[in-house]
């Protein structure tokens, strides 16, 4: 085999893991449009939270707060829902920026679902980069969105289930 043959192997092996971490599907995670999905509980409504996957984008996981308490973990390519009781509620996302974007206050009936896209923001606080050693501050927004145009992005997204990663790890801080 030529080292020509060879590198060509590598690479065409490199893209294919690349697409596959791109596509957010790790190993044991299965799309949110193939996952079994139990129904929202009875005089309960449900919280999507759900996080698109672009590599040029910030790969921070903040908190997602539904009420002040913490219901899941933004992942990037991620989707994960709260079941919560019928009402109004706060959902808010972690960000270094608070600027009022980050907070939605949401009224749902038993048995409605609500769509919360965490978008980050990126570039807006940055510095110190001249002589090396630069920071980045991690900010995220929270928009909601009806569920004919969320669905989609959340079908194709990793399942993370009813809370997030919770389950599984949450990052150190």
């Amino acid at each position: 085999m030529t080292k020509h043959r060879l590198l060509r192997g590598v690479l065409l092996a490199g893209t294919g893991s690349l697409l596959v971490l791109m596509a957010g599907c790790g190993p044991g995670l299965p799309l949110t449009g193939a996952a079994a999905i139990s129904p929202v509980p009875v005089q309960q409504a449900r919280i999507w939270f759900y996080r698109d996957q672009n590599p040029n984008e910030p790969m921070a996981s903040p908190y997602i707060r539904v009420d002040g308490a913490i219901a899941a973990v933004s992942v990037p390519g991620g989707a994960s829902y709260r079941d919560v009781a019928a009402g109004r509620h706060q959902i808010s996302v972690e960000s270094y920026v608070n600027d009022g974007n980050q907070t939605k206050l949401v009224d749902v009936p038993p048995g409605a679902q609500i769509y919360a896209r965490v978008v980050p923001l990126d570039n807006y606080e940055e510095g110190g980069g001249e002589f090396g050693g630069g920071y980045h501050r991690n900010s995220f927004y929270l928009w909601l969105y009806p569920r004919e145009v969320a669905w989609p992005a959340i079908a194709r997204s990793a399942f993370y289930g009813s809370g997030g990663m919770l389950t599984a790890a949450v990052p150190a801080r």
